[in-house]
């Protein structure tokens, strides 16, 4: 399966009990269509994603990115602080394509190819309403 988004956040690396390290973050997809009334319909899904294959990757993944991912979803369900049932998707990346986006990202592109740490991390954050 095959998503296209944006991060909502920047990815960050955990180790796991195994010494495994994961990378996470969180992607937003949108989607629209008109009702039978004519009406266009804005729908947006998150996605909770995790990227099992190299943390180096972590650099590159920022706020507002756009990014493709091939993967496969699973479903978990829990209870809120609230008492009411939650569910949300998780998707685990098997595959990453980066399609530009925050100027953030751009930067660290551009150290990543060219090896200066420098300009990693400087430069603005993309105005997001998520």
């Amino acid at each position: 399966m095959n998503i296209t988004g944006r991060l909502t956040r920047d990815a960050e690396v955990r180790t796991t009990s195994q010494d495994k390290q994961v990378v996470n973050f969180s992607v937003a997809t949108n989607d629209s269509y008109r009702n039978k009334q004519g009406e266009r319909i804005e729908q947006t899904t998150y996605f909770d994603c995790s990227y099992w294959i190299t943390p180096n990757v972590a650099k590159l993944l920022t706020k507002g990115t756009l990014v493709e991912l091939s993967g496969r979803v699973s479903t978990r369900a829990w209870t809120g602080n609230d008492g009411e049932p939650r569910a949300g998707l998780n998707f685990h990346t098997s595959q990453i394509k980066l399609h530009g986006g925050s100027k953030r990202t751009e930067s660290v592109q551009a150290t990543a190819q060219t090896g200066n740490n420098s300009t990693a991390g400087k430069g603005t954050e993309d105005d997001l309403p998520f």
